[in-house]
């Protein structure tokens, strides 16, 4: 590829055609334009004379002017040209080795990095030069053989930014051997100008570049360098005060100031943080003055603007702050001086990073309960012994549900205790150290790899006088956290449901050891807060385990559950992904066998974070090899092939010359003709599609909508009543008046104010509108046929109420009685899903709905209202509960006569007998079933006692 300034040609032989200008020209000014053509008949007595020889007449110069143009742009875009092309590769027909880095910190600059990629490998495709691909975050299960050019591009298009550290060094090896084979005649790393430091297999960077100078290839190693690294999180802190997180940078960026925002589970955010980074300064502390309430559900933190994994941080249980109870063996005199109590030690150690809760109360079957019901997660026993059989129950529940029982012991545990231990104990202490002693006191042994202790280091003035001895069993080293060098257990725990217990063998204060005075001590107790979540994790997501006691088997294991990808987004695991020991947790750092994210189950989990407190972004160190390596940067504009574009103006060049061509042989005449033929068209096709229009219009409407939708849209915008119509106009014409009377009575009584009622025919009529529908029983009728009455189901069994009105003056009985209305009833019932009726208790909802009624008369009031049956409560609630409405209501007191009258108001029937307040009640009676159907039972809400009972008098 030849370059000129910022522009380049993949093809400049293709340029020489440019020197073939002139010779176009002069062809171009001997071909004259097309001569123009007049229609003129006395010319044809000219065909008969002798021709002779005539010179053309010359082209125009602005018509050579453009042809020549466009012969210049049709070179021009066949050479190739390429506006900011990036570096051009030496022609060769050795191999090229390009290494890419595709960590989390090439995920800001990615589209730079993979476009300057494909540049390069296309240039190779192009010249035929064999490539050697290699992603430094894939590992060495990528082939590393030579290949086309086109199968690289296609790795490369499926390759994204990782979500752990670039691993340089295990490709070394597997480079050096393809090497030896097929010598490179270029390498070119794509770096992400970092050299990761405090991260798993942190490579030398001069190294690592040294080793890829020393593959053999003839030109020096090209390092492109200047990618854009995203800011990073690291080292959550969760104090009583607030929560901080560091913001680390890379000394080359130039942001000044970041963004945190907090999150919760559910991707809500609970609060953001501006920090400012100083001058030189490459970190800063983010704090979120939050609650502690707040604070403790926070799940993830990330800084706004950057999608890196490295930028997120993931909050698990470990990090919140835990609600800790405290609970003294110690008499009342003793807790009087603080320094002698046991608490005092365990107050300053658990005080910065827990949520304390001492109980007031002396006796233990009072406080215990009372912590536990304040949400403790830990409870902390200093020397208690035996507890009483209830609060023994008691914890033991809540231990089974996830809580963790840390003990101490004392001389009351020495003494004998419960069944809330890990490990059987011996009767008494063990004294080292004393005049009688033949031992001297014991300092620590080393905590064991799988122990949750493990890595916290112990120094050598930590020293226990005495302890309280565990009795041998078979289970007892698997059960042991911390030993002390002569092998009897320091500190020993066993699972017991989704929660643990845990012992130390020795008191929390100073008497039988020095350990509250050390700082591994506040280590000790905030690995026990921290692992008591990993292991209610691991037995969730174990579905058998042989020995739940065990927490350090092999079998307690956190598989992972959701993992970050190298955008800081989260991805389902691949299958490829093991999971990790829940006791080895906190040593594991996050790496292509372990990605960041969460592993363990949604009923607890664990959070494994990229970035590690002492992790820092330090930038690429290649001064040491000089001239070895040309140092270039990443192509700060995007390559672009200006071939389309130069085709696309030549081809608007060639239309405007063939435009030229037709004036200038007078085709605008003969166009002007033919477009006064075409005018005459006009007014004929304006006719015929006005013609067509009228016809579309006196077509019946489809687009609109039919009576039904019609109907249908009216009452889903109001609401209205509705009777179910019967086909017999002195039935339906009393329905659509009573229905009108009591929707009158509504407007005026109520909040409610219902449209006109409309008459539904239930067999192809939309139910769904309307809580309430009153149907008329007609003995003659027919009963519905099964769709139908699968559509009445279906509108009961939604919430919506029949009322059932038989008009017949049902007695009070078992059987509903039988007349000809009550028959007719029983056979539409049939089959349908009907609950056990009742007649309306005094306490049914129904009753106080709206009004106090004690009875629900209509034009007769000898009828009895029948609803669903409900359970009795026994609770001498004045309102009973019910799960919903009743689905039907079965009267035969004719309300639609009483409620019945004119658009006057003048009422059409007399009730029976002719009383005033009968006809009120029965108005009462329908606004309580219009506000039952359309409330609910929530007037047995508990909030409306009072006021009912202050209506009833009681």
């Amino acid at each position: 590829m030849s370059s000129l300034l910022p522009l380049a040609f993949t093809a400049p032989w293709v340029l020489t055609g440019l020197l073939l200008l002139p010779g176009i020209w002069w062809l171009l000014r001997l071909t004259p334009p097309r001569p123009q053509e007049i229609s003129f008949p006395p010319l044809r007595l000219l065909f008969d004379i002798n021709k002779h020889e005539e010179m053309p007449q010359r082209s125009p110069w602005w018509l050579t002017l453009l042809r020549l143009l466009l012969a210049a742009l049709i070179i021009l875009a066949v050479s190739g040209p390429v506006w900011h092309p990036a570096n051009s590769l030496p022609e060769s027909d050795e191999t090229l080795y390009l290494v890419i880095d595709n960590g989390w910190t090439s995920a800001a600059g990615w589209d730079g990095q993979r476009e300057l990629a494909t540049d390069l490998l296309q240039q190779a495709e192009r010249i035929g030069q064999p490539v050697v691909f290699a992603a430094t975050a894939e590992g060495t299960a990528q082939p590393l053989a030579p290949s086309s050019a086109g199968e690289a591009l296609e790795r490369l298009r499926a390759l994204e930014p990782r979500p752990w550290s670039p691993d340089r060094t295990e490709l070394l090896e597997g480079l050096a051997k393809t090497a030896s084979s097929n010598p490179p005649g270029t390498v070119i790393w794509l770096s992400d100008n970092t050299t990761p430091q405090g991260l798993l297999d942190a490579a030398d960077t001069s190294s690592f570049a040294q080793s890829l100078v020393e593959l053999g290839a003839a030109t020096p190693l090209r390092v492109y360098t200047g990618l854009e690294v995203p800011l990073g999180l690291k080292g959550i802190n969760n104090n009583a005060e607030a929560l901080s997180v560091t913001v680390v940078r890379h000394p080359d960026r130039a942001i000044t100031n970041a963004r945190i925002r907090a999150s919760d589970l559910k991707g809500l955010v609970l609060g953001e943080a501006e920090v400012s980074f100083s001058p030189g300064a490459t970190e800063a502390i983010a704090t979120f003055n939050l609650p502690s309430e707040l604070r403790n559900d926070i799940a993830r933190l990330d800084i706004l603007g950057e999608r890196a994994a490295g930028a997120v941080q993931l909050v698990d249980d470990s990090w919140r702050r835990r609600v800790v109870g405290l609970v003294s063996g110690q008499s009342s005199s003793a807790r009087a001086q603080p320094l002698l109590s046991p608490l005092y030690y365990l107050r300053r150690a658990l005080g910065p990073f827990a949520d304390l809760r001492e109980p007031r109360e002396a006796d233990l079957d009072d406080a215990i309960p009372n912590l536990i019901d304040q949400g403790i997660s830990v409870l902390v026993l200093a020397d208690v012994g035996r507890l009483p059989p209830d609060s023994v129950e008691k914890i033991g529940e809540w231990v089974r549900n996830g809580g963790t029982l840390l003990r101490f012991s004392g001389p009351r545990t020495a003494g004998g205790t419960d069944d809330l231990i890990p490990v059987r104990l011996r009767s008494g202490g063990r004294s080292l150290g004393g005049a009688l002693s033949w031992k001297q006191p014991q300092k620590l042994a080393p905590f064991l790899p799988d122990s949750p202790f493990a890595g916290i280091p112990i120094p050598d003035e930590v020293t226990v006088t005495r302890q309280v001895l565990a009795e041998p069993s078979t289970d007892l080293p698997d059960r042991t956290w911390a030993m002390l060098e002569d092998g009897t257990p320091l500190v020993t725990a066993r699972a017991l449901g989704l929660g643990s217990v845990v012992l130390f063998h020795v008191t929390a204060g100073t008497e039988w050891s020095n350990l509250p005075l050390s700082g591994v001590f506040l280590d000790m107790l905030r690995r026990v807060l921290n692992v008591s979540n990993a292991f209610a994790a691991a037995t969730a997501s174990n579905e058998t385990i042989e020995d739940p006691t065990n927490l350090t088997t092999e079998r307690n294991v956190l598989p992972p559950l959701r993992l970050l990808d190298g955008r800081g987004s989260f991805a389902s695991p691949p299958a490829d992904i093991s999971p990790v020991q829940a006791v080895r947790f906190d040593l594991i750092q996050a790496s292509r066998i372990s990605p960041p994210g969460l592993y363990g189950t949604d009923d607890g989990f664990r959070a494994l974070n990229l970035l590690r407190p002492e992790a820092t972004l330090s930038p690429l160190e290649l001064e040491a090899l000089g001239s070895q390596v040309e140092r270039l940067s990443y192509p700060t504009q995007e390559s672009t092939d200006l071939r389309a574009s130069i085709f696309t103006i030549a081809f608007l060049l060639a239309c405007l010359d063939a435009l030229a061509i037709i004036l200038l042989a007078g085709g605008l005449s003969r166009l002007k003709q033919r477009s006064s033929a075409a005018q005459r068209l006009v007014p004929v096709f304006l006719i015929g599609m006005l013609a067509l229009s009228t016809l579309w219009q006196a077509q019946p409407a489809f687009a609109q909508a039919s009576s039904t939708e019609l109907r249908d849209m009216e009452a889903s915008l109001e609401t209205h009543l509705a009777y179910v119509v019967t086909g017999k106009p002195e039935i339906d014409t009393t329905s659509d008046s009573g229905l009108y009377g009591l929707s009158r009575y509504l407007s005026d009584r109520t909040a409610l104010e219902p449209g006109a009622p409309i008459g539904v025919d239930i067999t192809r009529d939309e139910l769904a509108f309307y809580s309430l529908l009153y149907w008329p029983i007609d003995p003659t009728a027919q009963k519905p046929d099964a769709r139908t009455m699968s559509r009445i189901d279906t509108f009961m069994r939604n919430g919506g109420t029949i009322l059932f009105d038989t008009k017949d003056q049902i007695t009070a009985g078992t059987n509903l009685g039988t007349s000809p209305a009550t028959l007719k009833l029983r056979e539409i019932l049939d089959g349908l899903d009907i609950p056990p009726l009742q007649p309306v208790p005094p306490d049914h909802v129904l009753t106080k709905a709206f009004y106090i009624l004690d009875s629900f008369p209509g034009r007769y009031a000898s009828s009895p209202l029948w609803v669903e049956s409900l359970e009795e409560t026994g609770t001498g609630r004045p309102v009973r509960a019910g799960d919903g409405v009743t689905p039907l209501l079965i009267s035969g007191n004719d309300f639609a006569a009483a409620w019945a009258m004119d658009q006057e108001g003048r009422y059409l029937y007399p009730t029976v007998p002719d009383d005033p307040m009968q006809r009120e009640y029965a108005f009462r009676s329908g606004v309580n079933m219009v506000m039952y159907s359309l409330t609910g039972n929530y007037k047995a809400d508990q909030v409306h006692i009072p006021a009912l009972l202050e209506r009833l008098g009681q």
